[in-house]
């Protein structure tokens, strides 16, 4: 399940199974599958608040599907799964050791940044 979607209903934490659209010309509220993407303008709703739309007066909902199975995972989930496992369980690197001694002109050092004299030419 695509874990980055959940319902945008204020305060509802489920996963996400139905987008909502308004197609405003024909003061319509389509309610359909869970689009691929998420894209503005678009809500995306919970099995329960699906269920439980209602329209503004004068208006009409248009359900274009009455079941909303939760999604399966996409090829993208499971590989984005994959790559955070992987570089998990990378070994971290050591930081490098700074040079022995300070480089000529230089003031200070911290990290890879380094502080160097300005010649005072006028």
């Amino acid at each position: 399940m695509n874990l980055s979607r959940k319902c945008t209903k204020t305060g509802c934490r489920e996963a996400a199974v139905a987008t909502l659209t308004y197609a405003y010309s024909d003061r319509a509220a389509v309610l359909g599958p869970l689009a691929t993407y998420a894209e503005p303008h678009t809500y995306d709703l919970c099995a329960e608040h699906a269920h439980r739309l209602t329209a503004p007066v004068g208006w009409e909902v248009v359900r274009l599907a009455t079941e909303y199975p939760d999604p399966e995972p996409t090829p993208d989930d499971l590989l984005a799964l994959a790559d955070a496992v992987r570089e998990a369980g990378r070994p971290r690197r050591a930081p490098q050791a700074a040079p022995p001694g300070p480089l000529a002109g230089e003031v200070a050092r911290r990290g890879h940044l380094r502080v160097l004299r300005g010649s005072a030419e006028a």
